[in-house]
Protein backbone atom coordinates (compact mmCIF):
# COMPACT_ATOMS: atom_id res chain seq x y z
CA UNK A 1 0.00 0.00 0.00
CA UNK A 2 1.36 3.38 -1.03
CA UNK A 3 -0.60 5.12 1.15
CA UNK A 4 -2.96 5.94 -1.40
CA UNK A 5 -6.15 4.38 -1.99
CA UNK A 6 -8.47 4.65 -5.02
CA UNK A 7 -12.03 3.96 -4.36
CA UNK A 8 -14.81 3.33 -7.46
CA UNK A 9 -16.85 1.23 -8.53
CA UNK A 10 -18.24 -0.88 -11.96
CA UNK A 11 -21.42 -2.07 -13.22
CA UNK A 12 -20.96 -5.44 -14.20
CA UNK A 13 -22.78 -6.92 -16.98
CA UNK A 14 -26.43 -9.02 -15.84
CA UNK A 15 -25.56 -12.33 -15.05
CA UNK A 16 -26.68 -14.44 -18.32
CA UNK A 17 -30.21 -16.58 -17.90
CA UNK A 18 -29.74 -20.46 -16.96
CA UNK A 19 -30.95 -22.78 -15.25
CA UNK A 20 -29.37 -24.17 -11.94
CA UNK A 21 -26.57 -25.91 -12.03
CA UNK A 22 -24.99 -29.32 -9.77
CA UNK A 23 -23.34 -27.82 -6.77
CA UNK A 24 -25.59 -24.58 -7.35
CA UNK A 25 -27.24 -25.17 -3.70
CA UNK A 26 -26.38 -22.01 -1.36
CA UNK A 27 -26.22 -22.18 2.53
CA UNK A 28 -29.27 -19.66 2.35
CA UNK A 29 -31.81 -21.34 0.34
CA UNK A 30 -34.85 -18.43 1.34
CA UNK A 31 -36.67 -17.38 -1.52
CA UNK A 32 -36.76 -14.14 0.22
CA UNK A 33 -36.08 -11.50 -1.90
CA UNK A 34 -33.64 -10.04 -0.02
CA UNK A 35 -31.76 -13.15 0.63
CA UNK A 36 -32.11 -13.71 -3.15
CA UNK A 37 -29.89 -10.66 -3.62
CA UNK A 38 -27.33 -11.21 -1.22
CA UNK A 39 -26.17 -14.64 -2.72
CA UNK A 40 -27.08 -13.40 -6.57
CA UNK A 41 -26.13 -9.49 -5.68
CA UNK A 42 -28.29 -9.06 -8.51
CA UNK A 43 -30.07 -5.33 -8.46
CA UNK A 44 -32.04 -3.32 -10.76
CA UNK A 45 -30.62 -0.15 -12.14
CA UNK A 46 -30.68 2.12 -15.56
CA UNK A 47 -29.03 -0.67 -17.71
CA UNK A 48 -30.86 -3.69 -16.31
CA UNK A 49 -30.24 -6.36 -13.68
CA UNK A 50 -26.59 -5.89 -13.01
CA UNK A 51 -24.29 -6.31 -10.53
CA UNK A 52 -21.91 -3.70 -8.87
CA UNK A 53 -18.00 -4.06 -8.50
CA UNK A 54 -16.64 -1.96 -5.61
CA UNK A 55 -12.94 -2.05 -5.83
CA UNK A 56 -9.63 -0.56 -3.90
CA UNK A 57 -6.51 -0.21 -5.28
CA UNK A 58 -3.05 0.63 -4.64
CA UNK A 59 -1.16 3.62 -6.39
CA UNK A 60 -0.19 1.27 -9.12
CA UNK A 61 -4.02 0.52 -10.03
CA UNK A 62 -3.66 -3.38 -8.15
CA UNK A 63 -6.89 -4.20 -6.43
CA UNK A 64 -6.48 -4.49 -2.50
CA UNK A 65 -9.72 -5.22 -1.84
CA UNK A 66 -13.15 -6.35 -3.93
CA UNK A 67 -16.57 -6.70 -2.58
CA UNK A 68 -19.67 -6.93 -4.88
CA UNK A 69 -23.28 -4.97 -4.54
CA UNK A 70 -26.66 -5.41 -6.51
CA UNK A 71 -26.88 -2.89 -9.15
CA UNK A 72 -29.05 -0.45 -7.03
CA UNK A 73 -26.89 0.10 -3.84
CA UNK A 74 -25.42 3.43 -3.44
CA UNK A 75 -21.68 3.49 -3.92
CA UNK A 76 -21.37 5.33 -0.87
CA UNK A 77 -22.49 2.33 1.48
CA UNK A 78 -20.06 -0.21 0.30
CA UNK A 79 -17.26 1.81 1.84
CA UNK A 80 -17.13 0.44 4.96
CA UNK A 81 -16.70 -3.17 3.76
CA UNK A 82 -14.37 -2.13 1.13
CA UNK A 83 -12.45 -0.41 3.89
CA UNK A 84 -12.77 -3.47 5.73
CA UNK A 85 -11.36 -5.69 3.09
CA UNK A 86 -8.39 -4.38 3.07
CA UNK A 87 -5.53 -6.90 4.43
CA UNK A 88 -1.73 -5.96 2.87
CA UNK A 89 1.33 -8.68 4.26
CA UNK A 90 3.76 -6.24 6.04
CA UNK A 91 7.10 -7.72 4.82
CA UNK A 92 8.54 -9.83 7.48
CA UNK A 93 6.79 -10.66 10.65
CA UNK A 94 3.85 -8.09 11.95
CA UNK A 95 -0.08 -8.03 11.23
CA UNK A 96 -1.27 -7.28 7.81
CA UNK A 97 -2.17 -3.53 7.38
CA UNK A 98 -5.67 -2.37 7.17
CA UNK A 99 -5.80 0.82 6.84
CA UNK A 100 -4.16 3.09 4.21
CA UNK A 101 -3.08 6.64 4.81
CA UNK A 102 -5.07 8.50 1.75
CA UNK A 103 -8.11 7.30 0.45
CA UNK A 104 -8.98 9.21 -3.07
CA UNK A 105 -12.56 8.90 -4.27
CA UNK A 106 -15.05 10.52 -6.71
CA UNK A 107 -17.95 12.69 -5.86
CA UNK A 108 -20.18 9.96 -5.44
CA UNK A 109 -18.34 9.51 -1.69
CA UNK A 110 -18.83 12.92 -0.72
CA UNK A 111 -20.77 13.04 2.78
CA UNK A 112 -20.66 14.12 5.97
CA UNK A 113 -20.95 10.59 6.80
CA UNK A 114 -17.95 9.23 4.76
CA UNK A 115 -15.60 12.13 5.91
CA UNK A 116 -16.56 11.09 9.92
CA UNK A 117 -16.12 7.54 8.82
CA UNK A 118 -12.28 8.14 7.44
CA UNK A 119 -11.53 11.03 10.30
CA UNK A 120 -12.08 8.43 13.25
CA UNK A 121 -9.89 5.82 11.40
CA UNK A 122 -7.34 8.45 11.05
CA UNK A 123 -7.54 8.46 6.80
CA UNK A 124 -6.71 11.25 4.79
CA UNK A 125 -9.97 12.19 2.93
CA UNK A 126 -9.49 13.41 -1.20
CA UNK A 127 -12.59 13.58 -2.07
CA UNK A 128 -14.50 16.68 -3.93
CA UNK A 129 -17.61 18.11 -2.93
CA UNK A 130 -20.54 18.41 -5.28
CA UNK A 131 -21.97 21.12 -6.09
CA UNK A 132 -25.16 20.91 -4.09
CA UNK A 133 -22.80 20.87 -1.04
CA UNK A 134 -20.42 23.61 -1.94
CA UNK A 135 -23.76 25.77 -3.07
CA UNK A 136 -25.72 24.62 0.49
CA UNK A 137 -22.52 25.81 2.48
CA UNK A 138 -22.54 29.33 0.71
CA UNK A 139 -26.06 29.74 1.38
CA UNK A 140 -25.73 29.16 5.29
CA UNK A 141 -22.27 31.63 5.45
CA UNK A 142 -20.51 31.63 8.51
CA UNK A 143 -22.37 28.61 9.92
CA UNK A 144 -21.44 26.45 6.89
CA UNK A 145 -18.16 26.34 7.98
CA UNK A 146 -15.09 25.90 5.92
CA UNK A 147 -14.67 23.42 2.59
CA UNK A 148 -13.09 19.95 3.22
CA UNK A 149 -9.26 19.99 2.32
CA UNK A 150 -8.94 18.98 -0.91
CA UNK A 151 -5.61 17.68 -2.72
CA UNK A 152 -5.64 18.40 -6.01
CA UNK A 153 -2.65 17.08 -6.91
CA UNK A 154 -3.05 13.12 -5.35
CA UNK A 155 -6.73 13.73 -7.16
CA UNK A 156 -5.00 12.96 -10.26
CA UNK A 157 -3.72 9.56 -9.17
CA UNK A 158 -7.51 8.44 -9.04
CA UNK A 159 -7.67 7.62 -12.76
CA UNK A 160 -5.96 4.40 -11.66
CA UNK A 161 -8.84 2.37 -10.68
CA UNK A 162 -10.39 3.46 -13.82
CA UNK A 163 -7.41 1.58 -15.58
CA UNK A 164 -7.89 -1.11 -13.29
CA UNK A 165 -11.23 -1.77 -14.22
CA UNK A 166 -10.48 -1.81 -18.24
CA UNK A 167 -8.20 -4.12 -17.45
CA UNK A 168 -10.54 -6.08 -15.18
CA UNK A 169 -12.94 -6.54 -18.46
CA UNK A 170 -10.28 -7.58 -20.76
CA UNK A 171 -11.25 -11.17 -18.94
CA UNK A 172 -14.41 -12.42 -20.48
CA UNK A 173 -16.07 -13.76 -17.21
CA UNK A 174 -15.57 -10.41 -15.29
CA UNK A 175 -16.80 -8.18 -18.41
CA UNK A 176 -20.05 -11.01 -18.59
CA UNK A 177 -20.94 -12.45 -15.80
CA UNK A 178 -22.25 -16.32 -16.16
CA UNK A 179 -22.15 -17.09 -12.57
CA UNK A 180 -25.50 -17.21 -11.05
CA UNK A 181 -24.25 -17.11 -7.46
CA UNK A 182 -21.97 -13.73 -6.34
CA UNK A 183 -19.58 -15.84 -4.66
CA UNK A 184 -18.41 -17.61 -7.89
CA UNK A 185 -18.34 -14.49 -9.94
CA UNK A 186 -16.30 -12.39 -6.96
CA UNK A 187 -13.94 -15.64 -7.27
CA UNK A 188 -13.79 -14.87 -10.96
CA UNK A 189 -13.27 -11.37 -10.47
CA UNK A 190 -10.51 -12.10 -7.73
CA UNK A 191 -8.59 -14.27 -10.25
CA UNK A 192 -8.24 -11.94 -12.62
CA UNK A 193 -6.51 -9.74 -9.85
CA UNK A 194 -4.33 -12.10 -8.70
CA UNK A 195 -3.10 -12.32 -12.32
CA UNK A 196 -2.94 -8.18 -12.46
CA UNK A 197 -1.15 -8.69 -9.42
CA UNK A 198 1.34 -12.05 -10.92
CA UNK A 199 1.82 -9.60 -14.24
CA UNK A 200 3.04 -6.64 -12.37
CA UNK A 201 5.43 -8.13 -10.71
CA UNK A 202 6.96 -9.65 -13.64
CA UNK A 203 7.56 -6.28 -14.88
Amino acid sequence: MDGLDRLHRCEGSPARGRGPQKGDRPEDESDDPAAVARREALGRSRGGLTTKIHLAVDGRGLPLSIVLSTGNAADCTMLPAVLDAIRVPRPGAGRPRTRPDRVVADKAYSSRKIRDLLRRRRIKATIPERRDQIAGRARRGLRGGRPPAFDKTAYKGRNVVERCFAKLKQFRAVATRFDKLANRYRAGVVLASLILWLRAEEQ
